[in-house]
């Protein structure tokens, strides 16, 4: 939750396993898990790469979220910064032909941070953030157009009510979205003593939630003792996989750490993401699957703690890797789309 901030590519690979290690299976979901993680583990060798983001007008990005908008032929981001002025973070969005440079837009919300950003079915974009005051809560808003979007010009808001056991709920990822439903992944402050996965939807109207005790228990078997909190996931090789955050030592930032988890085997593999200087605290990791410069890539997002950081790399990190054409004999995710800057 927003409570934490106030503190402080081996190249794309068939699956080759170690010797006298057993190989995955050809089109299988560990194959699909070994292949990611080859992809995005080691920052240095991405095709592009920028750390400590900041917007145009000199905001140091918070943690964001990347989409491909067809309308304006260019990436917009969801992104929090803090605000001198009235002490709090403010949710803004902001535009990029190249997912290095980024330009400002519009501020949606105050109190806000921690947002996700997704098309709606049908047109039209949904946001969801996590809003103060006290109870910590998720807000979840749509835009008709991306026009509307741009202007901060909402057409419905939830504001989605606290239903878990919990202090606070908050740190939305948009797992589906359209008109008529919204369907989220969360985490709620369980008694109001560590963060833990839920998931739910809205008609726009009611909301139900569940919470997802298998997720948080992938990572209490890989030794996660503290909070459990941003998530993310990409469709890749036909199979759902997802980046979730832990913290190993509760009040230790320099303890944050990302896993690669699936539903199906509810297996957590801990990313051991290799940077320049050799940082090692990540959390609020976003990952997709993009095109740019005419070339499918996979987007990954990561925020930096000073603790755990080296060489000045702390905040947020953004960086791509291309994938070459001849290595993909299995589709991705989604069909490829026929717009030259965006998503497949």
């Amino acid at each position: 939750m927003r409570r934490r901030w106030m503190a402080s590519l081996l190249g794309a690979v068939s699956v080759v396993a170690a010797c006298g290690a057993p190989v995955a299976s050809p089109g299988s979901i560990e194959a699909a898990r070994t292949e990611l993680l080859g992809i995005i583990t080691d920052v240095t060798q991405a095709t592009a790469y920028r750390y400590k983001l900041t917007d145009d007008q000199g905001r140091h990005i918070g943690p964001m979220d990347v989409i491909w908008v067809p309308e304006a032929g260019r990436f917009a981001a969801v992104y929090f910064a803090w605000d001198e002025a009235d002490q709090a973070f403010h949710t803004h969005v902001a535009t990029s032909t190249n997912l290095l440079d980024w330009t400002w837009e519009v501020e949606l919300a105050k109190q806000a941070s921690m947002p996700a950003i997704a098309s709606m079915v049908g047109g039209g974009y949904v946001v969801a953030w996590e809003q103060e005051p006290d109870p910590i809560h998720m807000v979840i808003a749509s835009f008709d157009t991306w026009d509307d979007l741009r202007m901060g010009s909402i057409a419905r808001r939830f504001d989605v009510p606290v239903t878990m056991p919990a202090c606070g709920e908050g740190t939305p990822s948009i797992d589906a979205a359209s008109r008529e439903r919204v369907d989220l992944s969360f985490h709620y402050h369980g008694d109001c003593e560590r963060d833990r996965q839920a998931s739910g939807w809205t008609d726009w109207t009611t909301w139900q939630a569940v919470a997802r005790p298998e997720r948080d228990q992938a990572l209490i078997d890989r030794g996660i003792k503290g909070h459990i909190g941003d998530r993310d996931t990409i469709a890749f090789r036909g199979y759902e996989l997802m980046l979730l955050e832990g913290e190993r030592v509760p009040g230790d930032w320099s303890s944050w750490r990302t896993f690669l988890y699936d539903d199906e085997t509810r297996v957590a593999e801990e990313v051991r993401f290799k940077t320049h200087a050799g940082s090692r605290a990540f959390s609020n990791a976003s990952i997709s699957e993009v095109r740019i410069d005419g070339q499918d890539a996979i987007l990954v997002t990561l925020y930096l703690f000073t603790e755990g950081s080296r060489g000045g790399e702390d905040e947020e990190l953004v960086f791509y890797r291309t994938l070459p054409k001849d290595s993909w004999q299995l589709p991705l995710g989604s069909p490829p789309s026929t717009q030259l800057g965006g998503p497949r």
